[in-house]
């Protein structure tokens, strides 16, 4: 009886986030489409009506790509659910290993590989046919298998120990066996923070200490002005990749280090650079990230918890298509972990808006911080400049901004650094 209610209601969820994610892409495309012939007021004297119409093309494309995306997903996730596909898998992958460890760590590289592979020709299509179409690719093809196979590598290095500490967990600390593994998870997280700046991030781009003395300069003023120290200031090659440019900063404690994408460099006067700089010092100072943290350490440990009531729950198996039960009295860990974070998005889509929402109150708060400490005006300059760049969409639907932006439309948040800048 359990098992065929689980199956009804994920099946109802399933159903609901696809017709509201359909509705919330085909308001989208309709909104942009509307606005396409001419710039908004606010921007008619900086941003040209050829460039306006190509980030209404390039924003379209791209919900239309991810349209595609969500039905393939989708498909996917009901093939490897209720049709049984992570039932034959992880009988194929029992009959190669013979169970025990290996068979729970096989499953799971068995389940990202044939994943990563059902990705790989949009991955693919969006990289070489949509970025390229739009002017925005720069990476080859041998670039982007090599990028793969890093990234393939990388996962395997630093994410096949955890897998193995986990699964461990799982199967010899008892009933508490989530909080150990949270423990873990949150050791890890903190730990891959930590390694990025210095060994992860180096290999996949050249990081190369900022050369322009006088931008130089005035950056480290600023950081003295909002108490902020760094290991260094880097430019990063992202134009081997993409022509989208951004800033960052990565690591924490002495580790912290603030990255440039060349082309923003390139693209923006010193005063526009050091206003968005500004703006992401902002989101460190006002303790954003921190907050993000916490965040997800809390979610991680309340999941992880229901994750430890689930896996006992054989119709939380059953009710997904599978029978976790291929030797009596061993357990299937592996695939408990595999379903739970197949259906998790199911069930929590209904809650990205609070996501969202947070993201943009914070966006508001970092560009306050940014208009006290340098001029407001320079960054509403170097957004208008960004947004032309990267061709993001001066008109999205309202409603599908709120439900997924992490930042606010191009209008609100302009506005309101144009309210400062009168005050």
């Amino acid at each position: 009886m359990y098992s065929h209610a689980f199956s009804f209601l994920f099946i109802a969820f399933l159903v609901s986030t696809l017709l509201v994610r359909f509705w919330l892409a085909s308001r989208h495309i309709r909104h942009v489409m509307q606005n396409r012939a001419a710039v908004p007021a606010d921007f008619a004297e900086k941003i040209p009506l050829a460039a306006h119409q190509k980030a209404a093309d390039y924003t379209i494309a791209r919900t239309k790509l991810g349209l595609v995306n969500m039905l393939i997903s989708s498909l996917a996730l009901v093939g490897f659910t209720l049709l049984g596909g992570l039932q034959w898998l992880s009988a194929a992958v029992f009959n190669a290993t013979g169970g025990g460890m290996l068979y729970q760590l096989g499953l799971v590289l068995a389940f990202a590989l044939v994943s990563g592979l059902i990705d790989l020709p949009l991955d693919y299509y969006r990289q070489f046919t949509l970025e390229e179409r739009f002017g925005f690719n720069k990476m080859s093809k041998g670039l982007f298998f090599f990028d793969m196979a890093k990234g393939v590598g990388i996962a395997a290095v630093i994410g096949l120990p955890l897998l193995w500490v986990i699964l461990a967990l799982m199967e010899k600390s008892g009933s508490l066996w989530w909080l150990y593994a949270w423990f873990v998870w949150c050791g890890f997280q903190l730990l891959v923070m930590a390694l990025y700046p210095n060994f992860i991030a180096p290999l996949f781009n050249k990081f190369t200490p900022l050369a322009d003395e006088s931008l130089k300069q005035r950056i480290e003023g600023l950081m003295a002005r909002v108490g902020f120290a760094s290991k260094g200031l880097f430019v990063m090659d992202g134009s081997k990749r993409s022509a989208h440019g951004n800033a960052y900063f990565s690591g924490f404690g002495a580790a912290k280090r603030i990255v440039f994408y060349d082309t923003l460099v390139s693209s923006l006067s010193p005063q526009e650079v050091e206003a968005v700089l500004a703006h992401e010092l902002g989101h460190f100072k006002l303790k954003h990230i921190i907050k993000r943290i916490v965040v997800m350490f809390g979610l991680s440990l309340g999941f992880l918890a229901l994750l430890g009531y689930l896996k006992n729950q054989l119709w939380f198996y059953t009710g997904l298509g599978v029978n976790p039960i291929i030797v009596p009295g061993q357990s299937n860990d592996a695939l408990a972990l595999i379903l739970f974070m197949l259906v998790l998005p199911v069930f929590t889509f209904l809650f990205g808006p609070l996501t969202s929402l947070s993201s943009r109150q914070h966006e508001f708060e970092a560009d306050a911080f940014a208009a006290k400490h340098t001029d407001a005006r320079d960054l509403v300059s170097a957004l208008v400049k960004m947004y032309e760049d990267n061709a993001s969409t001066l008109t999205p639907d309202p409603l599908h901004s709120a439900f997924y932006d992490s930042h606010p439309p191009a209008s609100v948040r302009i506005r309101q650094l144009n309210l400062a800048v009168s005050q």
